[in-house]
């Protein structure tokens, strides 16, 4: 491993699976002015496997001492412990960055967390292009977003809306519309899978104005997503396939990558993008 600097900002991982490894894997490999301090597991032994042959091997700690040691904590763990890492972070003044934009739907709170304690969340790209240009046209006026995602069957299984609207998607011969509503609806009714339009949705013009359809889509073996944004500075569309990651079909595998470029871009000389 390249000698680690005093100097260097300390980085926590907080969940070791689908995004915590590759995230360790290049923080092992070098970004310029960063280094692994801890990771966060909630199987201690696990983590401590999964360390080798990917990275140095770390202390493998709790919420509170992954705070207390790191300055930057890189949030993937399960949708349920969101808080009980976000909160400690927060209150210790951290850069938190996260890919949860549902995780941030349903604790919108922790943004006044971070404001009194002088801290910063980072809600990464994960799964979606185009953020920036969201952002940018946000400044000015947007008069809609329009999101509409279409998976394999499969990677819908198990979601509550599903289940209590008794919406099968059993043997789908064609693509079945199985929600339509507001980002914030959807981000509740299909917590596994719409981190993209909650993201989206506080990017713009807000989860309550921007606007989801779920299609469940027998013809796919990719999730993909189309945005359509009407603002005064621009019109434009985006559209993104994402590869699922091999360990977990519910991830792309851009996710993980969008966390390591939120990583370098901390400390990077030239930072491309807003």
């Amino acid at each position: 491993s390249r000698g680690n600097r005093e100097s260097d900002v300390k980085v926590g991982i907080a969940g070791f699976g689908t995004i915590g490894k590759p995230v360790a894997a290049a923080l092992h490999k070098g970004i310029e002015g960063l280094e692994l301090a801890a990771i966060c597991s909630r199987d201690q032994d696990k983590a401590r496997r999964n360390m080798q042959g990917l990275c140095d091997p770390v202390p493998v700690v709790g919420p509170q001492e992954l705070a207390d040691i790191c300055d930057v904590i890189v949030e993937c763990v399960p949708k349920a412990a969101f808080r009980d890492i976000a909160e400690p972070a927060l209150r210790a003044g951290r850069i938190f960055i996260t890919v949860s934009g549902a995780g941030l739907l349903i604790h919108p709170d922790v943004v006044d967390l971070a404001r009194d304690n002088g801290a910063q969340i980072i809600l990464a790209t994960g799964a979606l292009l185009g953020l920036d240009a969201v952002r940018a046209a946000a400044e000015g006026e947007i008069e809609q977003v329009r999101m509409i995602t279409r998976k394999p069957p499969f990677s819908l299984t198990g979601a509550p809306y599903l289940v209590e609207n008794d919406i099968s998607i059993e043997n789908l011969s064609e693509p079945l519309k199985v929600f339509e509503g507001t980002a914030r609806e959807g981000a509740a009714g299909f917590p596994a899978n719409v981190n993209v339009a909650a993201a989206l949705g506080l990017a713009g013009i807000g989860p309550d104005r921007t606007t989801l359809e779920i299609w469940a889509d027998p013809a796919l073996d990719r999730n993909t997503h189309r945005i359509e944004v009407e603002a005064d500075s621009a019109r434009f569309s985006l559209s993104i396939e994402n590869v699922p990651s091999d360990e977990n079909p519910g991830t792309g595998k851009i996710t993980a990558l969008s966390v390591i470029a939120a990583l370098r871009a901390l400390t990077a000389p030239l930072k491309v993008g807003s």
